[in-house]
């Protein structure tokens, strides 16, 4: 279902960070609310259905950072997008930086895995007060991760504070809702994805209200990260095209989802609406997720581009 928000994941990051959308985050601010164990399996999965998508923000990103020595990947979570950044520019070093120890022990454990421990690091920090331990970087991946920080402009100075010179932040907000089924399903009322959308602007307001030092900000990020002293280099948006018929990942990915969005929203959809989610996450129904042919994935992630100096 729609996930622009990333939401807690995801994650949040609504992850993934992550997460969802592709959304990707997805883990939350509420950190000891979140159950790490489902966490951090579904933000990889989002972010390993999302790998065409970021690998080709990676290939465009080459064009001011061709060959950067150190990559530093901001609330990445469990460092999806490290390996990934690893991959892409086989001589950079890879630093994931996140809260949340768990999912930073699940990045330590792939990398001594795929043996990659001398490439892609950790660092336990929180935006922006922890960002100092950041070595300079030549890029900065901000996967939506920094509407999760309640003064977002402070974040961005001390990122753009962290970058080298001639530097870049690739930071990802913004985009389009994702959509994964037709306006009319054959049953309930036509449009539950529209009323997904605004049942997720409610929470997303909320969640920013409830952050820390939270300060509203007009979410102009080409001209926020102007204001962090950057010169906005390109805005470009990416699209994620999965269509039906879907692999069996991305169907459970998408009921994984959609469960999670059916708590959150719970106290927001109406009773006709939640009864349509539960059929669709019904597996003995043949027209719910689990079963038709009609599901895809559909979603467009925005990137900015800041470089210093």
């Amino acid at each position: 279902m729609a996930h622009d928000h990333d939401h807690d994941h995801d994650h949040d990051h609504d992850h993934e960070h992550e997460h969802g959308h592709t959304h990707g985050h997805q883990h939350g601010h509420h950190h000891d609310d979140i159950d790490w164990a489902t966490m951090g399996p579904m933000l990889e999965r989002q972010a390993e259905l999302a790998a065409p998508q970021n690998r080709e923000i990676a290939a465009w990103l080459r064009t001011w950072q061709p060959e950067p020595a150190l990559i530093a990947d901001v609330g990445g979570g469990s460092g999806s997008i490290s390996f990934l950044l690893a991959e892409i520019f086989p001589k950079a070093e890879v630093i994931a930086v996140d809260p949340a120890e768990p999912l930073l022990e699940r990045a330590r454990a792939r990398a001594t895995r795929e043996g990659l421990t001398d490439r892609v690091s950790t660092l336990h920090a929180q935006l922006p007060e922890g960002i100092g331990e950041l070595p300079h970087a030549d890029l900065l991946w901000i996967g939506r991760a920094l509407h999760h920080v309640g003064d977002q402009e402070a974040a961005l100075a001390a990122l753009a504070d962290r970058l080298a010179p001639g530097g870049a932040i690739a930071l990802l907000e913004g985009g389009l809702n994702s959509r994964s089924l037709p306006r009319d399903i054959g049953f309930g009322r036509p449009g539950l994805q529209t009323r997904f959308d605004l049942a997720d602007d409610k929470w997303f307001t909320q969640m920013r209200a409830e952050l820390p030092g939270a300060k509203s900000v007009t979410e102009d990020w080409p001209g926020l990260v102007a204001a962090a002293g950057l010169r906005h280099a390109g805005t470009r948006s990416f699209l994620l095209d999965l269509p039906a018929p879907l692999s069996d990942s991305a169907r459970a990915h998408l009921v994984t989802e959609l469960s999670r969005r059916r708590e959150m929203h719970a106290d927001t959809l109406d009773a006709d609406d939640l009864t349509t989610v539960d059929r669709l996450l019904d597996a003995n129904d043949e027209q719910s997720l689990h079963h038709r042919s009609d599901v895809f994935l559909l979603s467009v992630q925005t990137v900015h581009v800041g470089v210093k100096g």
